[in-house]
């Protein structure tokens, strides 16, 4: 399967060019390269929170800045922060105005952003334990309602309930969001959580995410839809720090969430170039190894399953985004999943990724002429495009929405 033609992220469209007479630019030479994918190549992005803030000192910024020269190249959609506890740390403080500093940067270099996540028991703030349970509840709705609504715009897409499967039977320690849980049933919870967003961002997509990908994920979507619950997309978390899942498994997990015709987002992906952590852990909280060194041997194992994972994806029609989780060694649980390593030196899967997205997976450049009607057909990989003629460049995306469309110079 991953070798099929990517038939579905690809289209076609017929230009006309015009002079502003209206006239049609004939038998012109131009030229048209691909600027960015429609597909959402993503990683998670927390690093530029201080950076964009001011909170480095003059070497943090600077291997900051190192980071980011390898980051833009090949991702066109970041993960930001949003735990709660962590943004909220003192009731009626949250961290919006670094947050939305933040964004609006991330935004001026082209990327699409998530917010994660808006509701999990994990990081959730101590100071929800010493409401009771109905005030716990208007607490988080009041949360997501302020977070939807003050980012309108520079965050559209949230990861809005996370790990919802566990979220009830969680039990390492007590938390306002697993009491709710309790109380109101997982679906029942997800039902208000999903209608406070709405109300707050009718255009926002809404996804429900988990790590959990047996049935009992599935279970739980199919009743969220049964009970009419507007579900936008499906987050699927594939952490594989115990070892690559293979395409068997992988699979079979796309097909039984592909029941559901919905989009589905691969939302936190690792792969780890180190030793594999041991099959007998069950939460990977449990194993945050400060000695976790990534080798020669097992950066190459990285490359080679994070390409055959990344194609696999590619290869599904109802696959929306790929996030990496994250981008440099150690950043999560001093696991080196990274893109590089935690010098900032580019690892062999890098390389790779950067030669899928921009070149296997890139249309352009590519020299074209108009006909006589000033015509042009153009097909490529979806995305955005420049069109460079007569030393004047246009833009304009390449979708399936579109198969004609007429420009005038």
């Amino acid at each position: 399967m991953i070798d099929r033609p990517y038939k579905h992220r690809k289209g076609s469209t017929t230009l006309t060019l015009l002079n502003k007479d209206r006239s049609p630019i004939k038998n012109q030479e131009l030229v048209i390269d691909q600027i960015g994918h429609s597909f959402l190549f993503g990683s998670s992005e927390f690093d530029c929170i201080p950076y964009v803030n001011g909170d480095m000192d003059s070497s943090q910024k600077e291997r900051a800045e190192e980071m980011f020269e390898k980051f833009f190249p090949i991702f066109n959609f970041a993960t930001l922060p949003f735990y709660w506890g962590s943004f909220e740390p003192e009731e009626g403080k949250p961290d919006t105005d670094r947050l939305k500093k933040t964004a609006l940067w991330l935004k001026s270099k082209g990327l699409k952003l998530k917010g994660h996540p808006l509701c999990w028991h994990t990081v959730a703030p101590p100071w929800l334990l010493d409401m009771d349970n109905n005030n716990i509840l208007w607490a988080q709705l009041d949360r997501i309602n302020r977070e939807v609504t003050d980012f309108k715009g520079l965050i559209d897409i949230w990861d809005l309930i996370n790990e919802a499967v566990i979220m009830p039977l969680f039990d390492k320690y007590d938390n306002g969001i697993s009491r709710i849980c309790n109380d109101l049933g997982r679906i029942g919870l997800i039902r208000k959580v999903f209608s406070t967003a709405r109300k707050a961002n009718q255009e926002a997509t809404l996804l429900i995410n988990d790590f959990e990908t047996s049935e009992a994920y599935d279970i739980l979507i199919e009743g969220c839809l049964e009970s009419g619950i507007q579900v936008d997309e499906i987050g699927i978390q594939s952490h594989m720090h115990q070892g690559y899942w293979g395409l068997e498994k992988l699979q079979e997990i796309l097909g039984r969430f592909s029941r559901f015709n919905l989009p589905i987002h691969f939302t936190e992906n690792t792969i780890v170039s180190g030793h594999i952590m041991p099959p007998e852990i069950g939460d990977y909280n449990d194993y945050q190894n400060t000695d976790w060194p990534s080798t020669p041997e097992g950066e190459e194992r990285q490359a080679e399953e994070t390409i055959t994972h990344y194609k696999a994806l590619f290869a599904h029609p109802l696959v929306q985004s790929i996030t990496w989780w994250n981008f440099v060694d150690g950043r999560w649980l001093g696991a080196p999943g990274g893109f590089l390593r935690a010098d900032n030196s580019a690892k062999p899967v890098y390389d790779e990724i950067n030669k899928l997205i921009n070149k296997e997976w890139h249309t352009g450049p590519v020299k074209l002429a108009t006909d006589n009607n000033g015509s042009v057909n153009i097909s490529g990989f979806l995305g955005q495009y420049e069109l460079n003629l007569l030393d004047t460049v246009i833009d304009f995306n390449l979708d399936k929405k579109s198969p004609t469309r007429t420009i005038i110079l």
